[in-house]
C-alpha cells in the first residue's frame, strides 16, 4: 500500500509539473492558454524523446504532427484558391471572386516556423489568407520554401526571394489583375525575418523595377547575434517559444552541427573579428527605457573564429536583417511591426522599429501588451481575432 501511495504522489507531482504553466496576470483566457501550453509541451516532449531514442529528428517529428493541421486548396463563394509554382517555388494563390474593373492590391505572405516548420497549407495560414482576401479585396500569394534541417541558409531566403521576383514580373501581375503600385510583403516569425530580408534585397536588384508599397512584420526574428536580450531573459520559458527552441531553430537554419546551438545558447558564438556588428543589436541604446527596466547590458563573450568560418550565415544580413546599414534601411517602404510582450523575439522587433525610424522610415509599431509569440495561429483565442483585425485594418488603410 505504501509503495502505491508513493507512486500516486510521484505521478501527481509530475502531472502537476507538466500541466502547470505560470502565466502573467494580464493574459486573457488563461485556461485556454494553459490548454494550448499543454499541447505545445506534448508535441515538444514527443519530438525530444523521438530524437533521444534515435527514431526521428526533432524537427521532422514536429513537422509530422503539424501536418495534421494542413488543409487542401479549396475554393468557396468568396475566393478561388489554386496552387502553382513561381520559379519552381510552390505557392498557394487566393483570388477574390467578386468582379472588379480596377486592378487589385496584393499581399505576398511568408509563413513562420523557425525556418524548419510550417506550410501555406496550415489551417491557420489558410484562414488568414482568406480573411485578407475578404477584407481587402486583394490577391494573396502564400509561398512555401525549403525547410531545415534538410536545407540550410540561404535556401529559404533564395526560395522566397525568387518566388517574389517571379510574382513581380509585369506579365504575372497582369495575369492576376494586380496593381504594380500596391504590392506588399508580410510574414510572421521566421516569415517576418524573410519578409524583412527580401525587402532589403529588392533595393539593390537592378532586375526589379517595381517597388514594394509596404512591408508588414509580425513578431519577427531579426538577428542571431545576441541571445541575451531582456526579452530572452524575461520569456525564456514561455511555452509558445522558449529560448532553447528559438536557439535550436537558428542553429538548424545554418547547420545540424549542435556545437553552434550550444555556443548560441550561451551567447558565445560571435568572433571578436565581427564585434563591430553588435552596434546594430545593442539593446542598451536601441530599446526604450520601459523595456530595459531592471536589466543590465552584458558585454559579449566572443566565440571562436572557426565556428563563424564554418557557418557564416548568422553574420549575414540576409539571415539577420537587423544588421543592415542605415543607408540601406532608409530606402525601405512604409512598415508595420507587431511585437508581443511575452515573446523572446519582442526586443528584436522593437530595435528594428527604432533603427527604421532613426533612418527616416515611416513605421507603425503595434505592441500587444497581453500578447505572446504565435498568437495569430491560435484560433481558439479572442486575442487572435483582435490582432488579426488590427493587422488587416492597417493593410486596408495603407496598401
Amino acid at each position: 500500500m505504501g509503495s502505491k501511495i508513493i507512486l500516486l504522489l510521484v505521478v501527481g507531482v509530475l502531472t502537476a509539473y507538466y500541466v502547470y504553466t505560470p502565466l502573467p496576470d494580464n493574459i486573457e483566457e488563461p485556461w485556454k492558454v494553459t490548454a494550448l501550453c499543454i499541447q505545445f509541451k506534448t508535441v515538444t516532449t514527443l519530438a525530444h524523446f523521438g530524437e533521444v531514442l534515435g527514431i526521428s529528428h526533432y524537427m521532422k517529428t514536429v513537422m509530422f504532427l503539424m501536418s495534421f493541421l494542413d488543409v487542401p486548396p479549396s475554393s468557396d463563394e468568396n475566393v478561388t484558391v489554386t496552387e502553382t509554382t513561381f520559379n519552381n517555388v510552390p505557392v498557394r494563390v487566393y483570388i477574390p471572386n467578386r468582379k472588379s474593373e480596377a486592378l487589385r492590391r496584393a499581399i505576398f505572405y511568408i509563413h513562420g516556423g523557425g525556418f524548419c516548420l510550417g506550410s501555406f497549407a496550415n489551417f491557420n495560414y489558410d484562414m488568414l489568407s482568406r480573411q485578407t482576401v475578404n477584407r481587402l479585396d486583394a490577391v494573396v500569394i502564400s509561398t512555401n520554401y525549403r525547410l531545415a534541417p534538410k536545407y540550410h541558409f540561404p535556401n529559404q531566403f533564395e526560395d522566397v526571394y525568387n518566388s517574389l521576383k517571379w510574382f513581380m514580373r509585369q506579365d504575372i501581375l497582369k495575369k492576376y489583375g494586380v496593381d504594380p503600385k500596391r504590392i506588399g510583403v508580410s510574414g510572421d516569425s521566421a516569415g517576418g525575418n524573410l519578409a524583412a530580408a527580401i525587402s532589403q534585397q529588392l533595393l539593390d536588384d537592378p532586375d526589379v523595377k517595381i517597388k514594394l508599397k509596404i512591408q508588414s512584420l509580425i513578431y519577427p526574428t531579426l538577428q542571431a547575434l545576441d541571445m541575451d536580450l531582456p526579452s530572452f531573459r524575461e520569456n525564456a520559458h514561455f511555452p509558445a517559444l522558449t529560448k532553447s527552441l528559438m536557439v535550436r531553430f537558428w542553429s538548424e537554419y545554418f547547420t545540424t552541427d549542435r556545437s553552434l546551438e550550444k555556443a548560441m545558447f550561451f551567447n558565445q558564438h560571435v568572433p571578436v573579428e565581427s564585434s563591430h556588428l553588435f552596434k546594430f543589436v545593442n539593446w542598451s541604446s536601441l530599446l526604450p527605457e520601459n523595456f530595459k527596466k531592471g536589466h543590465f547590458y552584458n558585454s559579449p563573450t566572443y566565440g571562436t573564429y572557426e565556428l563563424s568560418k564554418k557557418y557564416p550565415g548568422f553574420l549575414d544580413v540576409r539571415a539577420a536583417p537587423l544588421l543592415a546599414e542605415d543607408n540601406k534601411l532608409r530606402s525601405l517602404p512604409l512598415t508595420y511591426v507587431i511585437t508581443c510582450q511575452y515573446d523572446v523575439l519582442r526586443d528584436e522587433g522593437i530595435m528594428y522599429v527604432t533603427r527604421l525610424r532613426n533612418a527616416g522610415v515611416r513605421v507603425t509599431h503595434n505592441h500587444i501588451e497581453d500578447g505572446f509569440h504565435g498568437v495569430l495561429s491560435f484560433h481558439e483565442l479572442n486575442i487572435r481575432y483582435r490582432l488579426e483585425n488590427q493587422y488587416l485594418s492597417w493593410l486596408s488603410e495603407n496598401l
